[in-house]
């Protein structure tokens, strides 16, 4: 990661104001390309409908970050790793809800 992108990233405030486009694939080693290649195949949902407006959340980021890791690291398609960023975001969903219930 170059200087400039990690200012780039770290200035970033995902919560607030969201990352743009090119912070994404900056903080997630990707080329603009594969963000959009993803949204056009329905793996990742795009915050507006032009790319110039593109937002994307803290949320939006993990599941990138996980996507990635699931298709470099077990070379697995993009739809299934989607399937499984699916899958494990609703597992933590269910037991944040059990934690919160006093169930866990």
């Amino acid at each position: 990661m170059l200087a400039d992108d990690q200012n780039q990233a770290i200035d970033a405030e995902p919560e607030d104001s969201g990352l743009t486009l090119e912070q994404l694939t900056s903080i997630c080693c990707v080329e603009r390309e594969w963000v959009i290649h993803h949204i056009e195949e329905g793996l990742l949902s795009p915050p507006a409908q032009n790319p110039d407006e593109w937002r994307f959340s803290s949320s939006m980021l993990s599941r990138v970050r996980r996507i990635v890791v699931l298709e470099r690291n077990f070379e697995a398609a993009p739809e299934l790793a989607a399937l499984v960023a699916d899958l494990q975001e609703e597992l933590e969903t269910l037991r944040r809800r059990l934690r919160c219930a006093g169930l866990e």
